[in-house]
Formats: structure tokens, sequence, C-alpha cells
């Protein structure tokens, strides 16, 4: 059995750690533009099942050999490749799954579905942390309900020691990170779904500590097709990203000055860029990179059972890995896409087409291995107001 893993980048080296400790794989192929990036993964996993080459994912007629070998293929790369790579996995008979991240791209990877069903592949988006794992969360709790009131996820990728200005630290992709704070966000608002700007509506949340409170806000994508899956039975829906107090305020006065803007601008009469490739560069060179980092995720389900009002809980706190190296964010994010790969794999997922993971994936199987790898949902169920008899 073959895997295919695209991009050798921090959550590339999550998913094949994954594939390596806890896959029958034969073969896993890691495919990356960047030929030193590839010799360190070599060195760091020293294992004979892993290949690597030197590939630009954007070109199909170098990476479609590949593809055309293995079972599954893992896009680990920038969510703007998402959609060509669905359509060549179809041409090549592949599953494809993905980080996501862009709703309008995973929204085109759906316009698929017939295409991978005729080929026998699945194609599923948004596979890891948010979007990903705590879609899952929500559709679990969801479930249990008789009616569903409000959901709400809450999710955030800190480091554990914060650092002026931003307490922020380089935990997944700035042009993922910027994505996320310019593009509107999707929510559900009395039973209709509408749309909302990002970094606002900041609220408090607290934590044990040592983080106590602090500040939620909106942000795109991590909602993912939940909207449509069970946009009609929720009267309230919402996904808002956890910062360190105060870090809305100043990203908020970036993106107000323009320095989040995509369209080029002209400098001195000289040169032309936009400033958001200015502000991408600089975030990578300013903010800390090696830094022991920690996720928090809270998503709450509240509804009515047996005439009951009643509020599901799951809430994890997850920190780097000193044993592995492995930082929360790539354990919360790359260990969600390989469980689902290898369930693909290994026909826990049986359905075929463009495939909404709430509904596709055996969600009590995959928090199981997810659980086995060390990130551990709790989860509280409350009951908030009895039945009146």
């Amino acid at each position: 059995m073959k895997y295919l893993v695209l991009g050798a980048g921090r959550m590339g080296w999550a998913v094949i750690y994954d594939l390596v400790k806890h896959s029958n794989a034969d073969e896993i192929f890691v495919v990356d533009g960047d030929e030193e990036r590839l010799k360190l993964t070599e060195k760091e996993f020293n294992d004979k099942r892993i290949k690597t080459h030197k590939v630009d994912i954007a070109n199909s007629k170098t990476l479609a050999p590949f593809m055309s070998q293995c079972v599954v293929t893992i896009g680990c790369a920038s969510y703007k490749y998402n959609y060509d790579l669905s359509k060549l996995a179809i041409e090549c008979g592949c599953s494809y799954i993905d980080l996501g991240g862009n709703e309008s791209i995973v929204a085109k990877q759906f316009s698929l579905h017939e295409e991978a069903k005729k080929k026998n592949v699945a194609i599923i988006p948004d596979c890891g942390l948010a979007p990903g794992l705590v879609s899952l969360l929500a559709y679990d709790g969801y479930q249990e309900l008789d009616e569903v009131k409000e959901i709400k996820l809450r999710v955030g990728g800190l480091p554990v020691n914060p650092e002026p200005p931003l307490n922020y630290a380089i935990v997944f992709s700035p042009e993922g990170l910027i994505n996320e704070y310019v593009e509107d966000c999707t929510i559900i608002k009395d039973g209709k779904v509408s749309t909302v700007p990002s970094l606002a509506d900041t609220e408090t949340i607290e934590f044990p500590q040592p983080f106590g409170k602090m500040e939620a806000f909106n942000t795109s994508g991590g909602i993912s097709t939940l909207p449509k899956t069970i946009g009609a039975k929720v009267k309230n829906l919402d996904y808002k990203t956890i910062r360190y107090p105060g870090h809305c305020e100043q990203m908020r006065l970036l993106m107000d000055l323009g320095l989040m803007d995509s369209k080029p601008i002209n400098v001195n009469q000289q040169q032309t860029i936009a400033p958001r490739t200015v502000l991408t560069q600089l975030l990578i060179d300013r903010l800390p990179k090696i830094e022991k980092d920690v996720v928090l995720i809270q998503v709450s389900v509240k509804g009515l059972l047996n005439g009951s009002t009643k509020e599901i809980v799951y809430e994890t706190i997850d920190y780097f890995d000193d044993k592995t190296g492995l930082s929360a964010m790539m354990r919360t994010t790359a260990f969600p896409a390989a469980i689902i790969a290898q369930m693909i794999a290994q026909g826990q997922i049986t359905e075929r087409g463009v495939l909404t993971q709430e509904l596709s994936i055996p969600t009590k199987v995959f928090l199981k291995q997810l659980n086995e790898r060390g990130v551990k949902i709790n989860r509280s169920d409350k009951v908030l107001a009895a039945q009146v008899k």
C-alpha cells in the first residue's frame, strides 16, 4: 500500500510521522519543491519506506506518476492548490484529502463529486484541526440531541510563553493565517446562513490556568461544511479563533492600514508589491518560530433532549510533545488527516465522491484513534434546565 504526502513542511512531517508509526504502508512518497527540505525529511525519519522526490506540485505532468501509484494522497501544501490537486487525483484514480482552509476552493472541490464517484475515489476537503476535527466534534454532539439551538466552535494555536508585540508565534502557514483574518466568515444566526467580517465580535473565553481569560473572535474557514450539513436544523452556529487578549485589536489595525491587501501598490514609482506579501514575510522574519505551543479547543453544543435543555462541551488543551518534537498544532492538525487517510486506505470509509467529513467519517472510531495518539478530547454533559412536568 502506497501513500503520497504533498509538502515536507511541518504538517507534512507530522503526517509522515503518523504513517510511519501507525499505517501498513509499503511506501510513502513525499514530494516538495525544496530539495533541502526533502534531505532533512530523509535524515529525520531514516525509514526505507520513505521515498522523497523534488516535484513542483503545481505541475500535474510531473506529479501524476506518483499519484497514480498511491491509494491516498494527503495535501499538506497551500490551500490554493487543493482544487487542481483534487482534479488530478480523480484523473489518477487516487483518493485525496487536504487540510483545507478556504471556503470558496472547497466549494469548487464539491463540484467534482460526480467525477470522483465515477472514478471510485474519495475526495475529502478540510481534514485538519479547524476546519476538520472541530466539525466532527460538533456533529457528534448534534446527533445526540433532539433539537439543537446553538453550536460554538472555539480554537486557538498559541505559544505557551507569549512574546510582544503580538503574543503569537508561527505555528502554521502565515499565508493561511492572514487568509483566516481577511475572508468573511459563514455563520448561522436565528436559523439563517449569513456572513460576518473576520476580526470582529470579540468575546471572552476562559480556560484553566495558566491561561485564564482569553479572547475569541471571528475568523474564516473553520466552520467548513457544517452550515450545509445541519444548517436547517440549528438556530445559531459560529466559529471563532482563540488568542491572548489584545491580539484581535492589533491585527485589525494592520488590516485597516491595508497591510493584508492582496492588490499590488506602487512603491516610490519604482516597483509594485502586494502589502500582504510584505506582511507575510515580516511575520515569518519577526515572529518566534521555535516555540513550544499549545492548542486550545472548546466546542459547545446546546439544545433539547427529552424536553430538557442540555449542553455538551468538548474541550482539549494539547501541548508541544517533547518526546517526538511535534508541536501541538502539528499533532492536532496532521494526525486527523493521517487517520482519515488510513481509514480510506483500509476500507473504514467506503463512500466515494467529494465527501463532507462529518457525514462520511465514523466519528467514534476516529476519536478513539486520536486518543491513542495522545490527543485527548474531554467531554462534559450538563443539564441546564430540567423538563417541567
